[in-house]
C-alpha cells in the first residue's frame, strides 16, 4: 500500500509543531533530532529515518516512507548494521501498529520473506511476529 505524503515538508510542517530553538545544552542526538524535524522529509537518508524512528519522532509520516524503502532493500542500513531501519521499524510498541494495521501488514509480508538476516534483526523480526 503506497500512502500519499508530502515529501516537500519537514516534520515540524507536517505535524505544525515548531520546538524550540535548541539551548545549546542538549545531547548532541537531540541536537540531531531537532535539525532532521526541519529537514523535508523527502530528503532524508534511511541513516536519518532509523534515528528519528528509533526516537519516536514524526512515526506517522516516516513510517510509511521506511516501508518504502524496506519493500525494496528490507535490510537497508544506516549507519550501524546491516537491517538497521528495519530493527527500528520492528522495535516500535506494540499501540503504532494497533494503530497501523495496514503498516503491520506490510511490515510482516516484507518480514516473511527475508531468509538470512544478523542475528539481533533475526531476533526483533521474531518479536514482532509474536505479537
Amino acid at each position: 500500500m503506497t500512502r500519499l505524503v508530502n515529501r516537500d515538508r519537514s516534520l515540524e510542517e507536517l505535524e505544525n509543531d515548531r520546538w524550540p530553538a535548541p539551548s545549546g545544552g542538549e545531547t548532541r542526538l537531540m541536537a540531531t533530532v531537532h535539525e532532521l524535524r526541519r529537514k523535508p522529509i523527502g530528503d532524508l537518508t534511511v541513516e536519518d529515518m532509523r534515528l528519528l524512528i528509533g526516537q519516536d519522532v514524526g512515526r506517522a509520516h516516516l513510517l510509511p516512507l521506511a516501508i518504502e524503502v524496506l519493500r525494496k532493500d528490507p535490510l537497508a542500513e544506516g549507519d550501524l548494521y546491516e537491517g538497521d531501519l528495519l530493527d527500528a521499524v520492528l522495535t516500535r510498541d506494540a499501540e503504532v501498529w494497533s494503530k497501523s494495521p495496514d503498516l503491520r501488514r506490510e511490515v510482516r509480508s516484507i518480514v516473511s520473506k527475508l531468509a538470512d538476516v544478523p542475528p539481533t534483526v533475526k531476533r526483533d523480526i521474531e518479536g514482532f511476529l509474536a505479537r
